[in-house]
């Protein structure tokens, strides 16, 4: 690659970056947009393989996808809400046994002098907080409205996502050729070899990491309200939500359901054991089906990497940044693996012993 070349790449970087720190406050919806329009794009071209038309597979798309929103909607929003309700109704309840039993119990364990914890004023605080008001939902309504712009600007966006994602759906396809044969001719092959193996990171991640967190989430929700967990919906999509980095979700989920048994079954073994039972189960069904089922041998990120590219973003961008953090980071993967390759394959790596050193 020449300098005149290297320049002109340079300057293409540095303003994509300074159109995203310039815009990432109204580059959330259409980031969304896109991301929803990667995912469903193989379903569509699998209608269309069917005989649909490209609109008619996207009508179809949105229908199934309306209906499901549809269903959480109804079903899993309100009973999610209850148990929030619920929790926040057990807070206090739950710093009183953290005062008087969880904490004196790991203080005269590790032998740790009396008022280490310094609790009361942790439970003052949190006290004089949460009795400002009894109405959660004033609560919400209250910050919500804080700014009239402000709410108009999340609608706004909010509506703005599926009419985004069915353009782009609709026209994804025409895109990528238009794209393609944007490339300079010489490079074209290159290219798309590198997409290619990007699109096999982000596929192998996002759609198949997606569809492990909700059948995660399922099963860790459901086997705890089976145990008889009075908060076990609500940790049990957090646990699945926590799966978007391997093992993650087990170590959150496992914690978080463990002390809501202890506050709720006290000395009671048998559900605690049953609690421990569900993620193990949960974790064995991960490792052995639902992640080579549903990832398979593709090539996923690492989840340090995961963790860096998420907080990095939102660090930088914000909301905006954590949605452009995992193709970022799988084309910096990719890139980095292909200068691997390019570094064994030139003299600085494999060249002659000079016998004069």
């Amino acid at each position: 690659m020449t300098d005149t070349r290297r320049w002109v790449w340079l300057a293409v970087v540095l303003v994509f970056a300074a159109f995203v720190y310039w815009l990432h406050p109204i580059l959330s919806p259409f980031l969304v947009g896109i991301l929803l329009a990667y995912l469903a794009d193989p379903l569509v071209d699998r209608l269309e393989r069917r005989g649909l038309s490209r609109t008619w597979g996207v009508i179809v798309v949105f229908a199934l996808f309306s209906l499901i929103l549809a269903l959480l909607l109804l079903v899993l929003i309100p009973m999610l809400a209850r148990q929030l309700v619920r929790l926040y109704e057990l807070a206090p309840q739950m710093l009183d046994w953290l005062q008087h039993t969880a904490l004196p119990w790991v203080q005269v364990r590790l032998g740790l002098v009396d008022g280490f914890w310094k609790f009361d004023k942790i439970k003052a605080a949190i006290s004089e907080h949460m009795g400002q008001t009894t109405d959660i939902v004033g609560v919400v309504l209250t910050q919500a409205t804080a700014s009239g712009l402000a709410l108009l600007g999340w609608l706004a966006n909010l509506v703005l996502i599926p009419v985004v994602s069915f353009y782009l759906l609709r026209d994804w396809d025409l895109m990528m050729a238009k794209l393609r044969r944007l490339l300079p001719r010489q490079r074209e092959a290159q290219v798309v070899t590198l997409a290619g193996e990007c699109h096999e990171v982000l596929g192998a991640f996002v759609r198949g990491q997606l569809m492990v967190m909700v059948a995660l989430g399922v099963i860790y929700a459901g086997g705890l309200m089976l145990v008889g967990l009075e908060l076990g919906l609500l940790i049990g999509m957090l646990a699945g939500l926590a799966a978007i980095v391997p093992y993650m979700g087990f170590v959150i989920g496992i914690g978080a359901a463990t002390i809501a048994g202890l506050f709720q079954f006290g000395g009671d073994l048998y559900p605690l054991l049953g609690i421990v039972a569900v993620f193990m189960v949960g974790q064995m069904l991960e490792g052995m089906v639902l992640t080579p089922l549903l990832v398979g041998d593709r090539i996923g990120l690492h989840p340090v990497a995961v963790i860096f590219a998420i907080l990095a973003g939102g660090e930088l961008f914000g909301f905006t940044g954590v949605l452009l953090a995992l193709p970022v980071a799988a084309v910096i993967m990719v890139l980095l693996r292909h200068i691997n390759d390019l570094y064994k394959e030139s003299d600085m790596y494999g060249g002659e012993i000079d016998p004069d050193l």
